[in-house]
This record gives structure tokens, sequence and C-alpha cells, in this order.
């Protein structure tokens, strides 16, 4: 164009340039016959151009602004239409002298496919043989602002009508069997069958005999962030029932209010309860559930710690309710199970011999045991034996039940539960068994090394039951 240009420029006069330059700058929004048309029109100029001017307009319309060529600033001709004027203002601004070019599409690219925005929180509800309380189960979930579309139930071979309760509530693609594997199975089948990690941020996982408080699920999305934490566990609390539920509720409730509250806010709490614990959905696959353990909830615990999987949310505030043993018997064989998968963690993940917080957590709580122990069973008898004064023992006794008492007053009054002080009577009876249960297990696990690598089944003979206004009264 440039060639065109100093062609034409050496036979016209000034007058003559400028109207051959602004042709060329006129470009963008006029197209050749058009421009031509205005400047023969209102120019008589443009009839006396010569051959070599009009091949320079022409050529700079042609081309679409690949060449500009820098003219003074002089004011917009007004003859000239407002479309060419703000053609010509445009043009006037300076371009890059190397305007990147954008890369050409190629003719059969393939679409680029959205990404599903994932949801909030899926509730994973794994159990066997819970006909008489699946279906109250997931009404309470959705009374808690759980929508029915992120509640799912894994009926792990169930011998019952488990199943067929809980489709009266759930649609068919939200209800999963399996073959009777265990919980830990049953769990890892809902997460794969139900696409929870790519379709969920949060994963609660309950068991089917939770009654959740009002805003439960309300307050868990409320107060979950990912970006700070990896794991959230409410509070657990017994159902009202029989005298090991007030015995039970009286252990969960200055138990938690006050030694989880310590541990939260010393970041190392010592175990994630199986109804109550929430886990962000990209640490899953750090997770081992099939875990060989008496106590899922105790392993998955350890191994956050240990892999150091991020920080852990306590929400008192959300409160699960659960239902207890209601036999002496069936109490004694879920302490067993549970201390004796304590120890099968602290012998597995070595616990006492790393400096991390969940050592020190776990450490006091074993050391505070030992020291009650070694309290009752060698410090008083010591005492007695070499100063003859037998009257330690009551005091001793008595100092120990006024503690009691004041803790059975606290958690009373924390619960809204008058009935838990009713516990005292028999209060160091089932305390007495546990302590037993606690020594017998030690021996069992740590020195003769037995039920390691024994995996759990599932224990709900004998613990479920119907449930009546009265059980529900502290849920509604």
């Amino acid at each position: 164009m440039a060639k065109h240009y100093e062609g034409a420029a050496a036979v016209l006069p000034r007058t003559h340039k400028w109207v051959v330059s602004r042709g060329i700058k006129l470009q963008i929004k006029s197209s050749r016959t058009n421009l031509i048309r205005a400047y023969e029109a209102r120019w008589p100029i443009g009839k006396e151009m010569g051959i070599h001017a009009r091949i320079a307009v022409t050529k700079g319309v042609k081309r679409m602004a690949r060449t500009s060529i820098p003219t003074t600033r002089t004011r917009p001709i007004s003859t000239v239409s407002a479309r060419a004027t703000a053609a010509f203002s445009r043009a006037r601004r300076p371009t890059p002298k190397y305007a990147p070019k954008s890369a050409p599409k190629p003719p059969f690219s393939t679409p680029v496919k959205t990404a599903i925005a994932r949801r909030k929180l899926a509730l994973l509800l794994p159990g066997r043989d819970e006909e008489l309380i699946i279906a109250t189960t997931i009404a309470s979930a959705v009374k808690a602002g759980q929508p029915l579309r992120d509640i799912y139930v894994v009926d792990d071979g169930s011998t019952d009508d488990t199943r067929i309760e809980a489709l009266k509530l759930l649609p068919p693609e939200n209800v999963l069997t399996v073959i009777n594997g265990g919980k830990a199975r049953a769990v890892m089948a809902g997460i794969k069958q139900f696409d929870i990690e790519s379709r969920y941020t949060w994963l609660h996982v309950a068991d089917a005999d939770s009654i959740f408080c009002p805003d439960y699920f309300k307050m868990y999305k409320r107060k979950l962030d990912p970006k700070k934490y990896a794991v959230a566990v409410g509070f657990v609390q017994s159902l009202r029932g029989n005298w090991i539920s007030r015995y039970r509720a009286f252990c969960y409730t200055y138990g938690q209010h006050i030694l989880r509250r310590f541990q939260s806010w010393m970041g190392m709490i010592s175990v994630f309860p199986g109804p109550i614990t929430c886990f962000r959905t990209d640490i899953i696959k750090d997770l081992d559930f099939t875990a060989e353990s008496l106590t899922e909830d105790f392993d998955l615990t350890l191994q956050v710690h240990r892999k150091q999987l991020g920080a852990i949310k306590f929400i008192p505030e959300a409160i699960n309710y659960t239902q207890d043993p209601q036999t002496l018997r069936d109490f004694i064989k879920q302490t067993r199970r549970w201390q004796r998968g304590f120890f099968q963690g602290v012998v597995k993940y070595k616990i006492g011999r790393r400096l991390h917080k969940i050592d020190v957590s776990i450490g006091y709580q074993l050391m505070e045991l030992l020291f009650y122990i070694i309290e009752i069973f060698v410090l008083i008898p010591y005492i007695v034996i070499t100063t003859g004064r037998w009257t330690v023992i009551p005091i001793v006794l008595m100092s120990d039940f006024l503690v009691v008492c004041a803790l059975a007053l606290f958690s009373s009054a924390a619960a809204r539960r008058p009935s838990i002080i009713l516990s005292l009577p028999y209060f160091y009876i089932l305390r007495w068994v546990e302590l037993s249960i606690v020594i017998t297990s030690f021996i069992e696990v740590v020195v003769l090394h037995k039920f390691r690598g024994v995996k759990n089944g599932w224990e709900t003979k004998g613990r479920r039951y119907a449930l009546n206004p009265k059980a529900l009264k502290d849920t509604a």
C-alpha cells in the first residue's frame, strides 16, 4: 500500500495528499464503494485524481487496517457522514506495532465439558437389621435440614425389612444393598456407588439409629469451611431410656463439654465418634476405611492425625442422639469392643512415641487412668498398712463421691435432664465395670498381643428398639 501511495504522492498537491490519507483511515467501517462515492460527491478533487491516487484509496480500503500511514492531527471534515467521523476517530487511536494474533481454532475441536457444581453435604447411613429405627432416622435428618436427595442408605445384607423401610422415604437410586461385609466396606461401597467424592464437598457418615436435633445440618453447613477444616464433629448424646442410658448421658455430657472442648482448643480431638463425623471429600482417598480394627472411627481419627490431613472443627451445638444397650450384658459387650479397639489403635499407630498432638491427648488420658488405678490399688493400701489409719479409706471415697456429685449436677443442668442425678446410686457400679474392662483389654491387646488385625462386624442386636415420645423428648 505504501508503494501505491508514494507513487500518487509525487503528482498530488498537498490537499490531495490529505484526501488519500483520510481515505485510508476511514477503511474500518466504510466499504470501498461508499468511501469513493462519498469523496467523489463531496470533494471535486476526487474526480481530478490521477490513476495512482485512485489506486491508493482503493487499496487502502481493501486491506482493512493492515497498514497505517501517520498523518498530522487535523480536525475531521464536517461534510463527512457521522458514521465516517466515528470511524475516523477510532482509526486515529495508536495500535501496537506487533499486535498478537489469536491462535486459529481447529475445524473439528472437541467442546469443553462444563464442570458440575458440587453440592455441600451428603449424609450416608450404613446399617444392618435397622428396620425399627431407619425410617425415624431419615425423617429426623429431613427435619434437621438435610434434603431427601442428599440422603443415602447402604443396607449391609440385612435379614429384616431395612431396605423396604428406607424405600418408603427415599428414591430407589439412593438405597444400595450389598453383601454383608461390615460397616467399613458398606461405607466404601456407598461412596463409590453414589459418587460422593465428585458430587459433594462434605460427607457425613452417621449410624442408622441417629436422631438429629433441629437445625443439625443447617448448623453444619453454616460452620463447615473447606479452606480451614478437613473434619468436623458434633455432640453425641444418649436418648432417654433406662438406667444405662442415664449413665451414658452423664458420661457423654461432662466428657464432651469439658474434655472435648479443651481438645478442640488444642487441636487434638482424640476420637471422631461414628454418628457425628463429617469428612471433607478430598481427603477420602487418603483414608483407609477398610482398616482392620474393632473401632473404625478411632482408627480413622488416628489416620487423620498421623497423615496430618487438616484441622478438626468441633460443633457442640449439633447434637446427635443415639440408642444405648438395654441390658448390662450388652453394655459390657459394647464397652469391651470399644476398649479393645482403642488399644489396637494405640499399638498400631505407636501412640506415645512421637511428639504429635494426638500423642499428648491420648497420653494424658492414659496417665489419668493409670494414676487413678495406682491411687486405688497401691497408694491407699500403702498408707493404710504403713500408718494403720483405716479412716483414710472413707475420706478418699467421700472426696471422690463429692466430685462425682458436682459433675452429675453440672451434666444434669447442661443436658437439661434432671434424671441424670438418679444415676449416682449405680454410677460406681458401672464405673468399676468399665475400669475392669479397660485393664483386661490392655492385657489382652498390649501384653498378650491378642485381637490384632480383627475387623468389626455389626453389633446392633439387643440395642435397637422402637422409639416412643418419651425417648424423643430431647430431640424436639
